[in-house]
C-alpha cells in the first residue's frame, strides 16, 4: 500500500468541522525522490501539515500552493525538478523530478468522493482513486480495474499521461503459527517489510511477550485463531512448529482460503508426509500452493538466515506472482 496512513481521513475530518483541508499526492516521479508516487501531504488552513511529499523545500512550495488552492478550489499540478547538486537542498537525493497533485477538498476533491473513500478504507477494502490530471474527473474502482497496480502496491499515472491511480490496499499481514526460533527472527523482518504481524501458539512458554515484542500474540489453537482472525488476498501464513497438532490445522485453514503465501517449515521428507495427510483429509491440487520446505533456497543455515529466505520467498510471491 501507497503510505498514504490516515491522511484522507484526516482532510475529510478538517473539512467536516468546518476547516479548509487540501490533499497534496505524489503522481510520478523520475530519478531520485524520498517518497513513491502515492505519497501524501494533508494541508489544513491554518497551514498546519500531516504527512510528506519531499522534504526541504518542495514542501514549503506545495503549503504555498495549497493554500491558493482553497480560495478557487481548483486542483494544481507541481513538478520540481533539480540537479545532482541542488537535490538535498529540496529534499532529494540526487538528481531528478517531481509530479505532484495538489486537491482541495470539497472543490477539486468532491466531499462524498473522499468519504466513500475513507469508508472503503476504514472497512478494510481495496480501493482505487483515480483522478483525471487534465479535467475533473474523480472515481473510485475496485482493485480488479487495475490488477497489476494493486498487486504491487504501486500508485501512479497510466501510459495517457492524463490518469492518476492511488492505490489504497489493507495492511498486508503474516500470521506465523508456531513461537520458535525462526520466529524470533523472522517477524521483525516483516514488521519492516510492512506486514502487520499476528503470532499464534497455544504454548504460553512459546508465545510471550518478552520473545516477541511488539507482536500480536493469540494464544489459541490454529484453527481457533485462524477463523477468528480471518484470512484473505492479503495474508501470508508461515507455519513453524514441526508439529502435525499445530501445522496442520493452520494449513488445512489456509488452503480453504484465498491467503497469498502459505509456507510450511520442514525437510521434503516432512513435507511428503504432509501432503499424505493432506491427501486423505480430501485436498488435492490445492496442496501445490504450499510453499516447502519454506523459503528460498540460498543456503541459509542460522535462524537469521533460515527467516530472510523465508521474507525473501514471501516478497517474491507477492510481487512476481
Amino acid at each position: 500500500m501507497s503510505d498514504l496512513g490516515g491522511l484522507p481521513k484526516l482532510a475529510l475530518d478538517w473539512r467536516l468541522s468546518g476547516q479548509g483541508a487540501v490533499l497534496a499526492t505524489v503522481v510520478e516521479t523520475w530519478g531520485s525522490a524520498p517518497r513513491p508516487a502515492g505519497s501524501q501531504l494533508a494541508i489544513r488552513d491554518d497551514g498546519h501539515m500531516e504527512g510528506s511529499v519531499s522534504g526541504g523545500c518542495v514542501e514549503g512550495a506545495v503549503i504555498v500552493e495549497a493554500l491558493d488552492a482553497l480560495s478557487d478550489g481548483k486542483q494544481r499540478i507541481l513538478e520540481f525538478g533539480v540537479s545532482d547538486d541542488e537535490a538535498f537542498a529540496v529534499g532529494l537525493a540526487c538528481g531528478g523530478r517531481i509530479k505532484i497533485l495538489v486537491e482541495p477538498v470539497g472543490g477539486a476533491m468532491p466531499v462524498d468522493v473522499l468519504t466513500q473513500l475513507v469508508a472503503a478504507r476504514e472497512s478494510g477494502e481495496s480501493i482505487g482513486y483515480v483522478a483525471d490530471l487534465r479535467g475533473d474527473a474523480r472515481t473510485l474502482v475496485g482493485a480488479d480495474a487495475y490488477r497489476d497496480r494493486f498487486r504491487l502496491d504501486r500508485s501512479g499515472v497510466e501510459d495517457d499521461g492524463q490518469t492518476f491511480v492511488a492505490v489504497h490496499n489493507p495492511p498486508l499481514r503474516m500470521i506465523i503459527v508456531g513461537g520458535v526460533h525462526i520466529a524470533q527472527h523472522l517477524a521483525p523482518m516483516a514488521r519492516a517489510c510492512g506486514y502487520d504481524v499476528t503470532l499464534v501458539d497455544p504454548r504460553a512458554t512459546f508465545a510471550s511477550p518478552a520473545r516477541f515484542p511488539d507482536v500480536t500474540i493469540v494464544e489459541e489453537w490454529p484453527d481457533a485463531a485462524l477463523a477468528q482472525l480471518g484470512l484473505d488476498a492479503r495474508t501470508a501464513v508461515v507455519t513453524l512448529t514441526h508439529d502435525p497438532k499445530l501445522d496442520d490445522p493452520a494449513i488445512v485453514a489456509a488452503l480453504r482460503s484465498d491467503v497469498f503465501y502459505l509456507g510450511c517449515l520442514g525437510s521434503t521428507r516432512t513435507h511428503a508426509k504432509r501432503v499424505a495427510r493432506l491427501q486423505d483429509a480430501g485436498f488435492t491440487d490445492e496442496i501445490a500452493r504450499i510453499n516447502a520446505p519454506v523459503g528460498l533456497d540460498i543456503g541459509g543455515r542460522s535462524v537469521a538466515e533460515i527467516a530472510v529466505s523465508i521474507i525473501a520467498q514471501v516478497t517474491q510471491v507477492l510481487r512476481q506472482g
